[in-house]
């Protein structure tokens, strides 16, 4: 003899509806795509740096960018993961290479002591704007992986926030540091490093806000 379905189960049941699963191929793209549209703007606003191109700029150039850029990379795939609703998802890597990119600020004010700069460095005007325009740089970059994190559903909320600020605060500076001249390690590790910092505070505190669920 089989029981009657319950009217609950059955009332729960009609109000479900399909949706469409969440693919990280979509994510990277999306992410791919802002961070190319970061550049694009950058380029047509500012123009890059033709430096590189020409042998001119110092081999901290590459090294620093590299790592900002690296850092954003890893940190938008572990974003783009925890939109998944998983337990116990691991972000070693992402942490490994901040704990990398702590290096060139520290060796940047360990530079400054030795050579007993106050001021840092000799372009510090220079080097709060492009504090400023790396910061607001990463715009794109936080707007599409809150949207992708309200697609999904992250269970860590706080961590998903500040690995945003920190893809945003990184994406955002490697973009504009395309065009940014100056290829010091007390210029490139005090204010290019610090849109990372700053991002990820600001990602902790009020991402959460908007992906709850």
């Amino acid at each position: 003899m089989t029981r009657p379905p319950s009217p609950l189960i059955a009332q729960l049941a009609s109000e479900l509806e399909p949706v469409r699963p969440i693919r990280m191929a979509h994510g990277i793209a999306l992410a791919a795509l802002t961070v190319l549209a970061t550049i694009g703007l950058i380029a047509l606003t500012m123009g890059l740096w033709s430096g590189p191109m020409r042998g001119e700029a110092a081999a901290m150039f590459f090294v620093a960018n590299a790592l900002i850029g690296l850092v954003g990379l890893v940190s938008a795939l572990a974003v783009i993961r925890m939109a998944g609703p998983r337990v116990g998802a691991r972000q070693d890597g992402a942490r490994w290479l901040l704990a990398a990119l702590a290096i060139l600020p520290m060796a940047a004010v360990l530079l400054a002591m030795i050579e007993g700069q106050i001021d840092w460095h000799e372009h510090a005007t220079h080097g709060l704007e492009c504090f400023v325009a790396g910061t607001c740089s990463g715009s794109l970059v936080a707007a599409a992986l809150i949207i992708w994190l309200r697609r999904g559903a992250p269970v860590a909320p706080r961590v998903a926030g500040f690995y945003t600020g920190v893809a945003a605060g990184a994406l955002g500076s490697f973009a504009y540091g395309l065009s940014c001249p100056i290829d010091t390690i007390a210029h490139l590790g005090i204010w290019h490093v610090a849109p990372v910092a700053v991002m990820a505070g600001l990602g902790r505190i009020f991402v959460p806000r908007w992906v709850r669920w």
